[in-house]
């Protein structure tokens, strides 16, 4: 068989060009530091390295959500805070202004300390976070959720909770609607008590308390009536909303202790003298007012007021009665949602670690994917330079190879 020089040329070059393609791509692993650059070098791998690496995209996405998610949360349950604390000083000015020993004067002026902590409250109900956005808006957290209009501060915001996805499998409520904080009472809250605005006597109460949880029908309201004078013997009735629950009984007035009347598993007391027609309403807590701005506007619309007669002092003991205990079920209300910020904030921690190994396992399975073993590779290296120094010189010795030469 005859070899022609032309076909000893072609395989030379053919050779060094394969060492040369092979010494490359071992040089471009190593430079790039990954086993697969390019699909056609391992295309099972390449494909589960596209699938891994969008997961580990998500799984980023959900940990830069939860970020943010963190950030909401934190901000309100600062705001929270602030709130529980104005609520607390709202009391302790409400139970300084009950005492008998203040003048209208000294009531002016814890009014003017309680205006303010009605106007701090406004500010806080309207918060905003580091872009912008009302805290307590819901969804429509591009205006102030808490208007002040003529009938007092109006809710005109979103009744809905903003919510955001942190994982896969969980979306996470980020906020808390304005309503549900500021004009609501936790459940079971018990029943609130209140004189009637028609009221022309100077009975006082105090309560309802429970005295046989049992026997308390939660969603029921009742209405006492007074009737009678002095001269003939008072009388009151407890009815419900159906009917009759506890007819006409005397009630003495004592001047040294309360008159107690019972009905229902509750328990109110009584003092001062009725005049006939005068009536108390005792209701569920969420029956009745349940917005925290109103409680305030009803204090301080007996605070700024003079108390000319024994019955404006009965309105002014009653109202503040009031507004005392729905405070402590607002302040209830605005507790209960700061826990549930908390418990959320917590549960962040935990999704967070959860993010965390899951992201460590898409790194370790892409890495055994298509990283590069560099010790690996620098053998390999070293291998192909050596073959194509080989070619090299064996295409240089084999060129200078001519018959001529003997000739």
């Amino acid at each position: 068989m005859r070899i022609s020089s032309v076909t000893m040329f072609e395989q030379s070059v053919s050779s060094m060009n394969r060492q040369q393609s092979d010494f490359l791509k071992v040089s471009q692993q190593i430079a790039s530091g990954r086993r697969v650059v390019n699909p056609s070098d391992d295309p099972q791998a390449a494909s589960r390295a596209v699938g891994v690496d969008q997961a580990r995209a998500v799984t980023q996405q959900h940990a830069d959500s939860r970020v943010s998610a963190r950030n909401a949360l934190a901000q309100t349950e600062s705001v929270l805070n602030s709130v529980s604390d104005a609520v607390t000083s709202a009391k302790t000015l409400m139970i300084q202004a009950s005492s008998d020993t203040l003048s209208d004067a000294d009531r002016q002026s814890v009014a003017s300390e309680l205006r303010g902590v009605y106007e701090t409250l406004i500010g806080q109900a309207n918060a905003t976070d580091g872009n912008g956005r009302h805290l307590f808006g819901g969804y429509n957290d591009s205006t102030e959720p808490f208007v002040k209009k003529e009938g007092g501060v109006e809710y005109v915001g979103d009744s809905n909770n903003r919510e955001q996805r942190i994982d896969a499998s969980r979306l996470m409520k980020v906020s808390d609607n304005g309503q549900a904080i500021f004009q609501s009472v936790p459940s079971g809250a018990g029943h609130v008590a209140t004189a009637g605005d028609g009221n022309n006597g100077n009975v006082t109460f105090k309560g309802p308390q429970i005295v046989d949880q049992e026997e308390v029908e939660p969603n029921e309201p009742y209405t006492i009536s007074f009737g009678g004078d002095a001269a003939s013997g008072y009388t009151y009735t407890v009815k419900d909303s159906s009917g009759t629950v506890a007819g006409p009984e005397g009630y003495e007035p004592d001047s040294e202790e309360p008159v107690r009347i019972e009905f229902d598993g509750l328990a109110l007391e009584l003092e001062g003298e009725p005049v006939d027609g005068d009536t108390i309403a005792v209701k569920p807590a969420d029956q009745g007012n349940t917005d925290l701005f109103t409680t305030l506007e009803n204090a301080l619309g007996v605070l700024e007021n003079p108390t000319e007669n024994a019955a404006d002092k009965a309105a002014l003991r009653n109202t503040l009665s009031t507004s005392m205990r729905e405070l402590d079920n607002s302040l209830d209300n605005v507790l209960t949602t700061r826990a549930s910020v908390g418990a959320r904030l917590n549960e962040l921690d935990v999704v967070d670690s959860v993010g965390g190994n899951r992201m460590i396992n898409y790194e370790q399975t892409l890495s055994d994917l298509v990283d590069l073993d560099y010790a690996e590779a620098i053998g390999e290296y070293s291998l192909r330079q050596v073959g194509l120094q080989a070619s090299q010189k064996a295409f240089a010795d084999m060129k200078g190879m001519s018959l001529f030469q003997f000739l």
